[in-house]
């Protein structure tokens, strides 16, 4: 019995140090593994249940958009700062950045709001620009404000303001443009008399203006203009 007894204690010994053995040789060969991996090993492929060492792109995407938006409102700051722009304008700069709706709604409060975008001072202006420098008439006003994407109620207010004088401001230009008309026939001088006030907008106006100068300017004794 004795025999049997060391036998088996023997046996015992074996197996358990055949265990340890097993265990010593999966711990190296974890050890292989991680040094495969830091020497530039190719390491096991990311399993989905691996919640901890999940990537994250969510905030890559978000920076990305954040600095598209600061693009827009940089972008928009830079052209409101060179020229005014109506509010319609500024939103189609916006929307060359792929912007949603509120995004968009949002920079436009935050302009209006810092006095860059008042669609009646630009309208104002536009009708100042287009009585006094460049003599058009209401017609053709009205055409550059409908152009600049001013709301039809804003443009109706501001031409409101704009007095009734296109006739004096038709005879004005005109007069001056009638001295060069001086080499020409009465009928062609009448064409292209007429043809430019009709293009600055001053519509049924033309015709009439036309002839006043050109009257004026054959009765002239001082240099006027003489039709052959």
């Amino acid at each position: 019995m004795d025999r049997a007894l060391s036998d088996a204690g023997a046996h015992g010994e074996g197996d358990v140090a055949a265990e340890l053995d097993d265990v010593v040789s999966v711990d190296s060969s974890s050890d292989d593994s991680l040094t495969d991996v830091a020497a530039g090993g190719v390491a096991e492929a990311w399993h989905p249940t691996w919640a901890d060492d999940r990537p994250q792109l969510g905030p890559s995407v978000d920076s990305e958009h954040a600095e598209n938006l600061e693009l827009a409102e940089k972008v928009l700051l830079k052209k409101l700062r060179t020229r005014s722009l109506s509010v319609s304008e500024a939103r189609g700069v916006l929307r060359e950045y792929s912007l949603d709706a509120a995004e968009v709604d949002h920079l436009i409060a935050q302009m209006d709001e810092y006095g860059y975008l008042d669609d009646a001072a630009l309208a104002d202006q536009l009708i100042h620009a287009g009585a006094d420098r460049k003599c058009q008439g209401r017609q053709a006003i009205a055409q550059t404000l409908a152009k600049r994407g001013i709301p039809r109620e804003v443009a109706d207010v501001a031409l409101a303001e704009l007095p009734d004088d296109d006739l004096e401001r038709a005879l004005e230009f005109a007069r001056s443009k009638a001295r060069s008309l001086q080499s020409l026939d009465r009928d062609t001088a009448l064409r292209r008399l007429t043809g430019q006030l009709a293009r600055r907008g001053y519509g049924s106006l033309a015709m009439t203006a036309a002839r006043i100068a050109l009257d004026e300017g054959s009765r002239g004794s001082g240099g006027g203009v003489r039709f052959v």
